[in-house]
């Protein structure tokens, strides 16, 4: 047999360090854009496109990335997402050194359009490390290994967003830029010397067959095995319909969770009249959180099954949107949150613990499929709960909650689809 390098243990330490970083660009730009709005004359319509574009590069891109898992291990795409990552943020840092303030114009508009989408390409490693993990482990820990990688991963976005402003504080717009560069940097030289592909790939890499790979890799413990080409992977994914049940519960549970990051600021400043400051702690609690949980979820998930889990955290997530539509005081609002952070997160990982079990065929394909579309919940949420400020005024952010009441009960109703569907392969079986 010819040598297998790493264990799952290091594959997971791997695409975790990896992903975690892959949030530094997007983590920087996005609060920082509005510093190039006050010096460049942006509408608040360029300013929305401005923050949404390394989001939405980052959220499309997980999808033939994801796929590409399967014909690669993961390690070169990986290395590629952050690499192009790595190069927007140079430009974005160049940009901010030379020309900022002063040498800002409208002009320069397209420029950093661009660059802050090449930034995004860092956030797309998600369903690049899903897929990569999936293959080391065995089905009765996919729970715990997916739940450790995402939330792990995922805490990325409330811890820098807790450090962004002693950072502009101390060393202004471009000294915050060098030093989330160099944190980049460091992070792709980590995954370089860590990111190691499961065995299967690492024996086709070193020239066996296709059976010889499989049969060697499965002596050394490997269960799931993939498909075939990227287009084979999607095409594969998407004729089963479990993974477009599993898409629609991750764009309740993860797009729901990117659109809160973003909107719970707006919300306690404009709803309770908080501090900025306040405002943003209460949004990283519940970010980081929704992060964390997911680790103790994915053991849940693995005890319980993952048609379990879900259907229980997203009775707890409906239980805080109930509590946020009707909510008059803050004490009642942050309960809302939390108990939104505890059901979103835990879902979060029930579905991921879901993927390599009913889309054993394809995982990369489904990871691309469920992780990018789910992800643009993020997009999609936050314009439909402005409709309610706009028509109700301040009575609007909290009827706005409305809109995860409903996505919630539908959710479940997946996830019970999901369950009994489960339960009928086993009889048949």
């Amino acid at each position: 047999m010819s040598r297998v390098r790493g264990t799952p243990n290091e594959g997971l330490l791997g695409a975790t360090l990896g992903f975690f970083v892959g949030f530094a660009a997007v983590s920087l730009f996005g609060p920082t854009a509005h510093r190039f709005q006050e010096v460049m004359g942006l509408s608040p319509v360029m300013v929305g496109f401005l923050v949404a574009a390394p989001a939405l590069t980052g959220s499309l891109l997980r999808i033939p990335f994801g796929a590409w898992v399967d014909t690669t291990g993961g390690r070169r795409p990986f290395l590629i997402l952050l690499v192009l990552s790595f190069a927007g943020m140079t430009g974005l840092l160049a940009v901010s050194w030379s020309l900022y303030p002063e040498g800002l114009a409208s002009s320069h508009y397209p420029l950093l359009l661009a660059l802050g989408a090449l930034s995004g390409c860092g956030i797309a490693t998600f369903s690049v490390g899903i897929g990569q993990v999936s293959y080391w482990f065995p089905q009765r820990r996919q729970g715990w290994a997916l739940g450790t990688y995402a939330g792990l991963g995922n805490v990325a976005p409330g811890l820098f967003a807790f450090l962004l402003p002693i950072s502009l504080a101390y060393w202004g717009l471009a000294g915050s830029y060098l030093a989330w560069l160099v944190l980049l940097g460091a992070g792709i030289g980590i995954y370089y010397a860590t990111g190691v592909n499961a065995p299967f790939f690492q024996l086709r890499r070193q020239g066996a067959s296709v059976a010889d790979a499989k049969r060697d890799a499965q002596e050394l413990g490997q269960e799931i095995f993939p498909a075939g080409s990227i287009a084979q992977s999607l095409s594969i994914a998407a004729r089963v319909w479990k993974t477009w049940a599993l898409v629609l519960v991750y764009f309740t549970t993860f797009g729901g969770f990117i659109a809160l990051t973003a909107w719970f600021p707006t919300y306690w400043m404009s709803y309770f009249g908080v501090g900025l400051g306040i405002a943003g702690l209460l949004t990283a609690i519940y970010s980081v959180g929704a992060s964390l949980i997911r680790v103790p979820g994915g053991v849940v998930a693995d005890r319980l099954g993952g048609e379990r889990t879900a259907i229980g955290s997203l009775l707890i997530m409906l239980t805080g949107a109930l509590l946020l539509t009707v909510s008059q005081t803050l004490a009642l609002s942050i309960s809302g949150a939390v108990l939104m952070a505890i059901g979103m997160g835990v879902a979060n990982a029930a579905v991921f613990k879901l993927v390599p079990q009913e889309v054993k065929e394809a995982v990369g394909g489904a990871a691309g499929w469920v992780g990018g579309l789910g992800a643009f919940g993020g997009f999609a949420i936050p314009p439909v709960m402005g409709l309610f400020v706009r028509a109700r005024g301040s009575a609007g952010y909290a009827s706005g909650f409305v809109t995860f009441v409903a996505l919630a009960t539908l959710s479940i109703l997946l996830a019970y689809v999901l369950k009994r569907s489960h339960s009928g392969d086993a009889t048949r079986a």
